[in-house]
């Protein structure tokens, strides 16, 4: 296998052992399967019933459970028993945190448990404690002692098993060695898979999860490659995005996550974690999975022998500055108008810009698109910060020729006597699309790489554009051109769920590589005539840019999605929580339901609100306890009270 894929320019599954799940069989290129986990009290076994039939009747293919202590253990009997009798039978999956006797009865009863390897053995305290390498092997050798008795329960009653590692929960002692890093949440998987095949036990799957898309794509690389060379082989695994969030915001996260990973191959199993209802995670799931269904590998585009990126760190794209786009500027968002018939200033609020008549001023949101893609000049003067792409004719009509800037095909920009603009000129390059005729685009290359006006504008109509696009990154990187570039990501998807998905993974996942210095999305429906989805694509852009942090525009929420452990209506309060403070750019509040996940999987968030009781709440900035069981009543108050103390909080 080269490099942590089995292509890095077309769509092939990554090959994986196969697991048996009760009658389902997960990795070795069977379907990739969805899941979700139940939010009830584990206790309340018809609730538990219940609204386990409400996922498997929207399509979940394995549902989780909480246990978190002996009594839930023993209760998913009961709840087995009572799906099994109305006649489903969807294997059940129990979720284990920090109590190895819990999962060992669970084992026993469900078609599969998961572990999570920072607090299965370990305890979680925050503690930096250096380890020599006698006291290291000293405490691999306690794990085996605690771990290999699950082991045996599992093989000998055919359960399988996922070694869940956590971001936000690993281990002091991974902490120690390797730091809060990919390779720390790979080591963490690594020590417990070695300790079941020690006794041949292979019903595995793994995940490396972690509220930020970034950290979790290369761990999940990472693990890939570390299980290929140490093993010769790879166990399936399974993907998931934790504490995503909700609405719009969750998908988007979710979607750049896993999709990132399934466009290379990587994924067995999907799970997006929303806080909402367990069943609405599933149509999500199948917007994702549905983009992978009978793709067929395409081979026009070039194979990569060299990689001249890593693909396991963050480093963006070397370029130069042309305006405010390329080198250390954020990304810039362009916005498509060119289906309006005729565009006015109050078609601009779409896109974050007011105009006041009276004062004949225009308000500018955090919101705000850099650029609006058109057909014509426009009849009214532009916000100060705004500029105009146009075709190359109507461009030359233009008297402000700081205002408006032109775009070539890559011919017409070859050809000399054509009039560019002296500041600013965009070229579309094609990648690699099937039937577009590929010229060679060497002269191109040695015109861009002397031409500081030029920025390139990269698309592909390619199934796998993705690949196609990233693949032209390499060819940019391999030929010395530092161009700024802007990704142009086309939809012609039937709902805007799928759209939004669509434009998460295929934009999400360059930018998690480090490629992109600007995106403009398009919204096609064939001959349908539809009003533009502008606000839509607006809001769907900066929220892509937020979840892979290339640019940050608004205040950011990491919430887990409620379980049987949650104290109190997560929805309801994470609601409440957005309503007061998503005027705070840049902030990140995790709102976490319960004592057990909270204090780990928010390690990213600025400030915690977590519940540690009925009725009760704990504050932390970031991972430090700060309020202690706070009333529930008057939580949010005191949030606002510790963000005012810490100077993150300014008036709306």
């Amino acid at each position: 296998m080269q490099f942590y894929t089995e292509s890095l320019t077309s769509y092939k599954r990554l090959k994986t052992r196969e697991v048996k799940i009760g009658n389902l069989l997960l990795g070795n290129g069977h379907p990739i399967r969805v899941q979700t986990m139940t939010t009830t009290d584990t206790m309340d076994t018809m609730a538990t019933v219940e609204q386990s039939i409400r996922c498997i009747e929207a399509g979940a293919e394995l549902v989780r459970i909480t246990a978190p202590s002996k009594n839930e253990a023993e209760n998913l009997q009961n709840i087995k028993d009572e799906l099994r009798r109305r006649g489903y039978d969807t294997p059940l999956v129990a979720d284990i945190h920090f109590t190895p006797n819990a999962a060992e009865i669970a084992a026993r009863i469900v078609e599969k448990v998961r572990v999570n390897p920072g607090n299965y053995v370990d305890k979680k305290k925050f503690e930096q404690i250096e380890y020599t390498d006698a006291e290291y092997a000293e405490e691999i050798e306690r794990i085996r002692e605690r771990f290999t008795p699950l082991v045996k329960i599992c093989k000998e009653h055919g359960t399988a098993m996922r070694i869940g590692t956590n971001h936000g929960s690993l281990s002091d002692r991974i902490m120690s060695r390797y730091g809060d890093t990919a390779m720390g949440m790979v080591e963490s998987a690594m020590e417990f898979l070695r300790i079941a095949r020690a006794e041949d036990y292979h019903q595995i799957i793994l995940s490396m999860k972690s509220s930020n898309p970034q950290v979790m794509v290369q761990a999940y690389r990472l693990l890939v490659n570390h299980m290929m060379e140490e093993f010769g082989e790879a166990y399936p695994l399974h993907l998931g995005v934790t504490e995503a969030g909700d609405g719009e915001d969750g998908r988007i996260k979710s979607a750049i996550g896993i999709g990132t990973l399934l466009e290379d191959g990587i994924g067995d199993t999907i799970r997006v974690s929303l806080t909402e209802d367990p069943e609405l995670e599933i149509p999500v799931c199948k917007d994702i999975v549905e983009r992978y269904t009978n793709i067929a590998s395409k081979e026009n585009v070039p194979a990569v022998n060299k990689l001249s990126y890593s693909p396991f760190e963050y480093n963006r794209r070397e370029s130069f500055e042309v305006s405010n786009i390329g080198a250390k500027h954020v990304p810039v968002v362009v916005a498509d108008f060119s289906k309006y018939q005729n565009i006015t200033p109050d078609d601009l609020q779409a896109i974050g810009y007011t105009y006041e008549a009276a004062t004949d001023k225009w308000n500018i949101g955090d919101a705000a698109a850099d650029y609006i893609f058109c057909n014509a000049v426009l009849n009214f003067d532009l916000p100060g910060t705004l500029k105009v792409i146009l075709y190359h004719e109507p461009w030359l009509a233009a008297t402000d020729k700081n205002k408006y800037v032109p775009i070539f095909e890559a011919d017409h920009y070859m050809d000399e006597s054509v009039e560019r603009s002296s500041l600013l000129n965009f070229v579309m390059l094609d990648c690699y699309s099937e039937g577009y005729p590929q010229q060679s685009l060497a002269k191109v290359y040695s015109k861009l790489k002397e031409d500081k006006t030029a920025v390139i504008c990269l698309s592909s109509t390619n199934k796998n554009a993705m690949q196609s696009i990233r693949r032209m990154f390499v060819e940019l990187m391999n030929n010395q051109v530092k161009s700024p570039v802007i990704v142009i990501c086309d939809s012609t998807d039937t709902t805007l769920d799928q759209s939004l998905i669509h434009y998460s993974v295929e934009a999400g996942g360059l930018l998690l590589d480090g490629f992109g210095d600007g995106i403009c999305f398009g919204h096609y429906f064939g001959n349908r005539k539809v009003s533009p989805k502008t606000k839509f694509l607006n809001s769907v852009a900066f929220g892509i840019l937020q979840a892979t942090r290339t640019r940050i525009s608004r205040t950011e929420y990491i919430s887990c999605p409620s379980c049987g452990r949650t104290l109190f209506d997560l929805q309801e309060t994470t609601a409440k929580i957005r309503a007061v403070t998503n005027h705070l750019k840049g902030v990140k509040i995790a709102i976490m339901g319960c004592i057990v996940n909270g204090p780990g999987e928010m390690a990213d968030a600025d400030f915690g609100y977590v519940g540690s009781g009925v009725g009760k709440i704990t504050l932390y900035k970031g991972k430090e306890v700060v309020k202690r069981n706070i009333d529930s009543n008057i939580a949010v108050d005191e949030l606002i009270n510790l963000l005012k103390e810490n100077e993150a909080w300014i008036e709306n």
